[in-house]
Parts: structure tokens; C-alpha cells; sequence
């Protein structure tokens, strides 16, 4: 129980330390994500227009 009492200090520890780490990581696949998705959609709207 003491080890694990341990590990889950120190994972904590190290979240504490780098959680702007983590952020950032998040922010450009997240960027990267919605980028594709827009893209998705501006190669489906170039290469299939609408005509009215």
C-alpha cells in the first residue's frame, strides 16, 4: 500500500510540474485537428460546388 501511497505521489508531483507541458501538447493536436477538419471541408466546397 506504501508503494503505491508513492507512485501516486510522485505521478502527482510530475503533473504539478509540467501540466503547461501537457496544455501545450493538447493545444497543437487539438489545432491540428480543427485545421484538418476545416480543410476537410474547404477541398470538399473547391472541388464540388453548389450551383444555384
Amino acid at each position: 500500500m506504501q508503494t503505491i501511497q508513492d507512485g501516486y505521489r510522485s505521478f502527482s508531483l510530475l503533473l504539478s510540474i509540467n501540466w503547461d507541458r501537457l496544455l501545450y501538447v493538447f493545444a497543437i493536436v487539438a489545432s491540428l485537428f480543427l485545421g484538418a477538419f476545416i480543410g476537410s471541408f474547404m477541398i470538399e466546397a473547391m472541388t464540388h460546388p453548389v450551383g444555384y
